[in-house]
């Protein structure tokens, strides 16, 4: 028997308007005088909720009416003429998120320690980020107003998490009744409004697989091409999941899945010309599976979400290989590239092998070290959810003159990672520096045979 609960939308009381954190010098807004604290309330009368309310209401016009309210309380009201398309120069806060109403079975927030940050909690189901980060929506709670506003704004493309779209098996992994989990008159609104939208699939054993999952895939293929892909990522179980109804994802299942969606793939390749459903690279990985080619993932619709990433990563790695050995290295220049580079214990295995060909062609000597995530436990072992204190536990393993870290562990708007320790201390407790680094990054410490803090 399914249960579910029903829980009311949270909501986040705030002030009027935006605030303004940033005025550039020089700018139309700094000759307008405004400043760092002033917060702009209405647009042509129209009121301002964000950042994006403000681009979208002055994006195109030449004359505008600004209503401000000054930091020190006044309020001005400021009437401009603009050349087309000047910018105006401002910085904003960040958008706080809309809360999740949903109580999923697998949400990674109830996997989370007790003690962990306040933020880690935050469950946000919010029209905006998915349009600006590729967050997901469930779209159960997305008010009209919301609606209204992804396709007057043209919000476009949205990320939605479907997981199942027989109304029992949706409703009972999102917690909600049958008639909130029902989103197909949402979506379709969406679609009709030229609204594109990238699905997702939390893959849990048992419950959304199978014959569920194919006709997930089909329903939502008959979308297409409105609807652009589906991404099908594994459940995640931290040493903190407690819920029996959940079952840890295994290498059989993972094979398993593997042989039930190849066919599907190929049929959807021949009908939509894209494979559509993509499987994520952890499911390869876990199978103990080859991740496909480039072909199989077309433009990469939702890399960011772990499909086709280990792919990419492969061929920029052999790109930068090739630049590698139009260079002329001097033994002196390798030599000084003596360090480690920490990644999870999912992608360890191909990274060390992409390092040893690093390593043998141009005589570096770079050591990669499989952290395991004992904050997390569990199945948990992407890079991205690695914490100080399990880089700290891993530097016995430590060789050469620095160390490289995954640069998806660290927060991208401040210099902490997920146990709360910043960066700052992380490089304290260490016996050497300590290099956050996406991939280009990585790439010019190579193609540069030295490293900088």
């Amino acid at each position: 028997m399914y249960e579910f609960a029903v829980a009311p939308a949270v909501t986040t009381l705030r002030r009027r308007g935006v605030e303004i954190t940033e005025v550039a010098p020089a700018s139309l807004a700094a000759e307008l005088e405004l400043e760092a604290g002033d917060r702009i309330i209405r647009v042509n009368g129209r009121p301002v909720r964000d950042y994006l309310d403000f681009r979208f209401q002055t994006g195109g016009e030449t004359e505008l009416v600004i209503e401000v309210r000054k930091r020190s309380g006044e309020d001005w009201e400021l009437e401009i003429e603009r050349d087309e398309g000047e910018d105006f120069g401002l910085g904003f806060e960040q958008i706080v998120p809309r809360q999740c109403a949903n109580e999923c079975l697998f949400c990674f927030c109830k996997g989370n320690p007790e003690d962990a940050r306040p933020s880690l909690f935050v469950r946000d189901e919010d029209i905006r980020l998915s349009f600006l980060y590729g967050n997901y929506t469930t779209l159960t709670s997305i008010t009209a107003d919301e609606m209204r506003r992804i396709i007057e704004q043209r919000l476009t493309p949205q990320y939605v998490s479907v997981h199942a779209t027989d109304l029992k098996v949706r409703a009972h992994l999102l917690g909600v009744d049958e008639k909130r989990a029902d989103i197909s008159g949402k979506m379709q609104q969406l679609l009709d409004a030229g609204i594109e939208i990238h699905a997702q699939v939390v893959l849990c054993p048992e419950i959304n697989d199978g014959e569920i999952l194919r006709r997930t895939i089909e329903d939502l293929a008959a979308l297409h091409p409105q609807v652009k892909s589906v991404a099908i990522v594994p459940l995640g179980l931290t040493r903190y999941n407690t819920d029996e109804r959940l079952t840890a994802v295994t290498p059989e299942f993972c094979r398993r899945t593997i042989a039930e969606l190849e066919p599907l793939q190929q049929e959807l390749r021949e009908r939509l010309g894209t494979t559509f459903a993509f499987l994520g690279d952890e499911i390869y990985v876990k199978a103990g599976r080859t991740v496909p080619t480039r072909k199989h993932y077309g433009d990469y619709p939702q890399i960011e979400d772990g499909i086709g990433m280990v792919r990419a990563f492969q061929h920029d790695f052999s790109s930068l290989m090739r630049r590698l050995e139009r260079r002329a290295f001097s033994p002196t220049e390798t030599a000084r590239l003596e360090g480690t580079v920490m990644t999870g214990t999912l992608f360890a295995p191909t990274l060390k092998r992409l390092i040893a060909r690093a390593n043998e062609k141009f005589g570096t000597r770079l050591h990669v070290v499989a952290v395991e995530n004992q904050y997390f436990g569990g199945d948990v072992s992407v890079a991205g959810l690695l914490t100080g204190g399990d880089f700290l536990k891993a530097r016995d393993e430590v060789r050469g003159s620095f160390v490289v870290i995954p640069g998806s562990a660290i927060k991208s708007d401040e210099d902490i990672m997920l146990d709360g320790m910043t960066l700052r201390e992380l490089r304290e407790e260490m016996s050497v520096p300590v290099l956050p680094l996406d991939f280009d990054a990585f790439a010019r410490l190579l193609e540069k045979a030295e490293f900088q803090i």
